[in-house]
């Protein structure tokens, strides 16, 4: 069910920011700082990261009328990664059933989901959940997808999709991530 509810003057947009370059991230929290920037309230949840793992969550948490919710359980399948397959599943759930009450209240403007596309293509979450979840979206609410592999479902139903494509990346020329910058 699509929500007609709108705000005098405003219509929502749904945003993909996807590829293999970097950016994405990046890209949806310039996105949010605007949207601040504008009065308006802003909610982030992040789909594979965990609480504390990464700075750009402090940063956030610095901003008014900005909430982050950093719901998964770590890197899926890599690195140091232990858990069973079942929680990082679960995990991915509980973060979109979040979304969905949220964007249902009504009371943010903006909702970044950071790194649902790579859920999505770890079979944490089914297409066909992310495409509910974008056919209830209020009008006048913005959503924005991030993450490497953003189906082609997905992108068809969005307003705006930028391909973050990489054609040089220092590591390959062996110079590690730099802090502040990559991470």
């Amino acid at each position: 069910m699509t929500h007609k509810r709108t705000r005098p003057g405003s219509r929502g947009l749904v945003l993909v920011f996807t590829g293999n370059g970097k950016g994405k991230t990046t890209a949806a929290f310039g996105t949010v700082l605007r949207a601040v920037a504008y009065g308006h309230r802003c909610l982030v949840v992040q789909f594979i990261k965990e609480p504390g793992q990464s700075k750009d969550q402090e940063a956030l948490k610095r901003l008014p009328d900005v909430d982050v919710h950093a719901m998964g359980r770590g890197f899926v399948g890599i690195m140091d990664d232990s858990l069973p397959r079942e929680e990082h599943i679960a995990a991915a759930r509980q973060a979109l059933d979040f979304v969905r009450e949220k964007m249902l209240s009504c009371e943010y403007r903006l909702i970044a989901l950071d790194e649902v596309n790579v859920a999505l293509s770890l079979k944490l979450l089914s297409t066909d959940a992310v495409l509910e979840l974008l056919k209830a979206r209020p009008m006048d609410v913005s959503l924005i997808l991030t993450g490497r592999g953003a189906p082609a479902e997905i992108i068809e139903r969005a307003d705006t999709v930028t391909e973050m494509t990489e054609i040089k990346h220092a590591f390959q020329a062996g110079i590690p991530a730099l802090e502040g910058v990559d991470f």
